[in-house]
């Protein structure tokens, strides 16, 4: 599965504002439910908080990758957003979050969760690539930077 697979240019946003980190997930259980039901998005955002609880799903560098599993869910999405104020996240190495992948999956998805996780990680992890990410001018131009990376790394798919 690619993780381009997860997303649409539409879940691909530029500049958004929050208030805080509670607030942010709520703006992410919205965007993953697309348009499902209020149980759903309710059921999202649960999911993503009591991941939290166990530790924070920030990475450093300006990053977090939220994440949680759906039994109303048949296949996984996320969505991307790049903030226009960093929050703090409680991540390890203190900096706030600008930059936030979040990832719902079914409950049936343990082994491709995993790969998922770690394909975030390996690109939230090349610098140039996160630098490029905070300058792009809007939403289009993201998507466009998560999909130059997809293609040019073809086995992390």
């Amino acid at each position: 599965m690619h993780l381009l697979d997860l997303l649409s240019p539409a879940r691909v946003k530029a500049n958004v504002t929050t208030s805080g980190k509670k607030r942010l997930l709520e703006q992410l259980a919205a965007l993953l439910a697309d348009g499902a039901d209020g149980e759903s998005e309710r059921g999202i955002y649960d999911g993503l908080c009591g991941r939290e609880r166990l530790g924070s799903t920030g990475l450093g560098h300006g990053v977090a990758i939220p994440h949680g599993r759906s039994a109303r869910l048949a296949s996984a999405t996320g969505t991307f957003l790049r903030l226009a104020e960093p929050v703090d996240f409680n991540a390890p190495d203190g900096q706030p979050v600008d930059l936030v992948f979040a990832l719902v999956v079914p409950e049936h998805f343990a082994t491709q969760h995993l790969m998922l996780l770690a394909n975030l990680a390996e690109m939230f992890g090349d610098g140039d690539f996160r630098q490029r990410l905070r300058q792009a001018p809007d939403s289009a131009a993201l998507y466009a930077l998560l999909s130059e990376w997809q293609a040019a790394h073809p086995a992390a798919a």
